[in-house]
């Protein structure tokens, strides 16, 4: 995230269906902590359709993407990666109708970025579920690595 001029966040996932609901959760959970890190920042909740936000995506020309899922990583539930555009094609991310790399080579067509996943490996994404307390662990690492790196960078 050094260096950037304007960031997007985009948390992704399905808020009805358990893990799958952290993208979107971490997104509100930073909404409170947005006057850190002011408009160089730019929060999207992309919910289970992130294609929907292409134009805003467009709009603010950023330099750097970091967008968040339930990754389905063959791992243990909670473990956390962080993925390159290269390595979002060998995973599985979720319950989205678009796959991640095609939304990427889309944004890539327009834009010139840097890019990173931060995936989540999901416990349970039924239907009705809350987030698992496990996985909800790692959820807050993520939220509190996001807000010191940004605190870090804008300090310096």
């Amino acid at each position: 995230m050094e260096g950037y001029k304007k960031l997007v966040i985009m948390g992704i996932g399905n808020e009805l269906r358990g893990d799958d609901s952290l993208g979107p959760h971490i997104i509100n959970e930073l909404e409170s902590s947005k006057k850190l890190y002011g408009e160089k920042i730019v929060l999207i909740n992309g919910g289970s359709a992130p294609e929907n936000f292409t134009s805003l995506i467009k709009s603010e020309k950023p330099s750097h993407i970091l967008m968040i899922d339930a990754t389905l990583m063959n791992s243990r539930p909670s473990s956390i990666k962080f993925l390159n555009k290269e390595e979002i094609a060998n995973i599985n991310t979720s319950t989205h109708s678009m796959s991640l790399s095609f939304l990427i080579k889309f944004l890539e067509q327009y834009l010139s970025f840097k890019f990173l996943l931060i995936g989540i490996e999901p416990l349970s994404m039924n239907l009705g579920d809350e987030i698992s307390p496990k996985v909800l662990e790692s959820e807050n690492q993520i939220k509190n690595t996001i807000i010191s790196t940004l605190r870090k960078i804008n300090n310096s």
